[in-house]
């Protein structure tokens, strides 16, 4: 079997996490953490970070995904 005929592998953690990231539970985080961003951004000089809100809204979608992948691995 050449290089050309070998299937494409497909990492389904890659689409697992995406509608992860979708759910309205995570969608919402991900709102509020590209909010701080943008807010964070737009100011010269600030002592505000977005780690909380990047840790909530990566929390939510590992939540959501670590089971969905290990049923998967099984």
């Amino acid at each position: 079997m050449s290089e050309q005929e070998a299937p494409e592998l497909v990492d389904p953690a890659v689409e697992i996490r995406e509608k992860c990231t979708q759910t309205k539970e995570c969608a919402a985080l991900l709102e509020k953490f590209n909010a701080c961003n943008e807010r964070v951004s737009s100011k010269s000089a600030t002592t505000e970070t977005c780690v909380e809100e990047q840790s909530d809204f990566l929390h939510c979608v590992d939540h959501c995904f670590a089971p969905k992948l290990f049923k998967l691995l099984k």
